[in-house]
């Protein structure tokens, strides 16, 4: 279904682009941007299932960027980039093959669950970060099929929901492999690129996307980025990051109930 403008109106696009600003806002200050525009999406009157899709379509873009701005990062590591980048583009696609072939009951079944489990890693993030800090100096590389397998469930996850991924897959690397934690996090954003680009290229042809609001929210996705970037040294972040995770508990409520 390739929606026009006249299936959601203007007002739906324009909520759409406001919920994409958001959505990025959170994304550059404390994470867990989904959490705004996923349910944006639905309260304009798109479904969930295809809000979902929307969503990931829209959002994929930006881990280019953030790919691009630590590339020097992935240098001295391209055969390990090279497996995780083929290990992550197979999760996505996964992911994304069994969210359409579970189809809408299920996942909106899922859906107040998957809400409330990525708000919660988004309220582990910080320990998760100290454990893998204190863990990468003892660890050592562990093995390589045991990452590669660690990957691909996670980036299935990523395929089929996508939020909070980041911080799973920095969790996994950090316990994992030994290395200094900029770079853990070039590969982390290489895998979210790989992932969330193959999935939302088989989202493409799926007929499941809102291609005009997918678009207003990529673009604001892009302008809330921006402006989170510039903005965030002047924020508490931890005192965002809790409201950021009400907002995930208060929506996950809803869904359950609807």
């Amino acid at each position: 279904m390739l929606a026009a403008v006249g299936d959601l109106g203007t007002w739906a696009l324009i909520f759409a682009l406001l919920g994409g600003i958001g959505g990025g806002f959170v994304n550059s200050v404390a994470g867990g941007g989904t959490l705004v525009t996923f349910p944006v999406l639905t309260a304009v009157g798109i479904p969930a299932l295809d809000a979902n899709i929307t969503n990931a379509v829209a959002l994929s873009p930006g881990y280019a960027g953030g790919t691009y701005a630590q590339r020097r990062d992935l240098i001295g590591q391209a055969n390990l980039a090279r497996v995780l980048a083929i290990t992550s583009i197979l999760g996505g696609v996964t992911g994304a093959a069994l969210l359409l072939s579970t189809g809408e009951e299920l996942f909106e079944q899922l859906v107040p669950w998957l809400i409330f489990g990525a708000t919660a890693l988004l309220a582990a993030q910080k320990p998760l970060r100290r454990l893998t800090v204190s863990a990468r100096g003892d660890a050592g590389e562990m093995s390589r099929w045991v990452l590669v397998v660690s990957i691909f469930l996670a980036t299935v996850y990523g395929g089929y929901f996508g939020a909070g991924l980041g911080i799973i897959t920095i969790a996994i690397l950090g316990l994992m492999l030994t290395d200094t934690l900029n770079r853990l996090n070039a590969l982390k954003l290489l895998m979210s690129l790989c992932a969330n680009g193959a999935a939302a290229i088989f989202f493409a042809f799926s007929g499941h996307v809102y291609w005009w609001a997918g678009l207003m929210m990529g673009v604001g996705a892009w302008a809330g980025g921006w402006l989170g970037g510039k903005t965030v040294q002047h924020l508490n972040e931890a005192i965002f990051r809790l409201g950021v995770i009400a907002l995930g508990i208060a929506v996950g409520f809803a869904f359950l109930l609807t």
